[in-house]
């Protein structure tokens, strides 16, 4: 464990995180199965933001309850996913709000394997808290299961199997949870379909107020931050709905107020370059030509 000057605590190792929480040593150097109920509560002044180098799995029944939208309840009470990858901040696990189980597991662990590489494509790794993942009465049933084969390989005898069978459970528990994310977002649709039009408003009054002149092209990020979400959960819900994650949905902002500015003004293609962010007129000209299979010259020329 090693103090920041910022009283931001980075934990090096599985060990360090036991003995910061008053837990017996980790049964295996790279994997560690919890409960959170066995976690000592730590002192008053220790510093509540943390860092890790390894990543953590958190089931926490705390993190649930319905939320209501209009006259439907929307998401399930029966337990919470919450993924950190490492390196990123998170508040001490430590509490008695919330009752669950953690998952920790060391980058070094899937090296050789498959998984060290495809882990870093679940997105959901990147969501906040409040973009947990909400399980149902069967899917809390699952996932479970899963934790106890883990807890129980890791109980057993290590051998020369235990790493083959642990990184499968983990694989299948990241593809399962994959699987209820995108059944959250269609539980979701409602509210989704919400942001879906706060976005497009967001974007309309960006380029209409002429902030695009001043900020340059909008990024995922500046969308994510004015909705309250992180950009990953913002491009996934997206997806989910359209088709087309944040990125996308931009660029096709973008050459629909193009195609106007074409069509209903005078303006030279470098003017309406500037106007929409962009710094060169060359690279909205080719963004232009890749999306609308046309150049910008040549579809204003079509309305003439």
């Amino acid at each position: 464990m090693k103090k920041e000057e910022n009283s931001l605590y980075k934990f090096e190792s599985l060990s360090d995180f036991h003995q910061v929480f008053g837990l017996q040593k980790p049964l295996h150097p790279m994997v560690s199965f919890i409960d959170i109920n066995e976690i000592k509560k730590l002192p008053e002044d220790f510093p509540k933001a943390m860092v890790m180098n390894f990543y953590k799995i958190s089931y926490k029944t705390g993190l649930c309850g319905q939320a209501k939208y209009g006259q439907n309840y929307y998401d399930f009470g029966e337990g919470g996913l919450v993924f950190t990858s490492p390196n990123q901040i998170f508040e001490s696990p430590s509490g008695n709000s919330a009752s669950g189980f953690l998952l920790l597991i060391h980058p070094d662990f899937f090296l050789t394997y498959s998984l060290a590489k495809k882990i870093k494509e679940y997105g959901f790794f990147s969501y906040a808290v409040n973009e947990a993942l909400h399980l149902s009465d069967k899917e809390k049933e699952t996932i479970l299961s899963i934790f106890n084969i883990i807890d129980e390989e890791l109980k057993s005898r290590i051998d020369d199997f235990s790493q083959d069978v642990i990184i499968a459970q983990i694989e299948l528990l990241l593809n399962y949870c994959n699987r209820f994310y995108k059944r959250q977002f269609i539980t979701r649709k409602a509210i989704n379909n919400d942001l879906l039009q706060k976005l497009e408003e967001i974007l309309d009054n960006y380029f209409n107020n002429s902030s695009s002149i001043q900020q340059g092209i909008p990024t995922v990020q500046l969308l994510a931050d004015k909705l309250n979400m992180s950009s990953s959960y913002l491009s996934d819900m997206l997806r989910s709905i359209t088709g087309q994650n944040a990125q996308q949905h931009i660029q096709i902002k973008l050459i629909e107020k193009a195609k106007e500015k074409l069509s209903t003004t005078n303006l030279s293609i470098s003017e309406i370059a500037y106007e929409l962010g962009f710094e060169h007129s060359q690279s909205f000209s080719r963004l232009f030509k890749s999306k609308s299979g046309i150049c910008p010259l040549k579809f204003r020329q079509s309305f003439n």
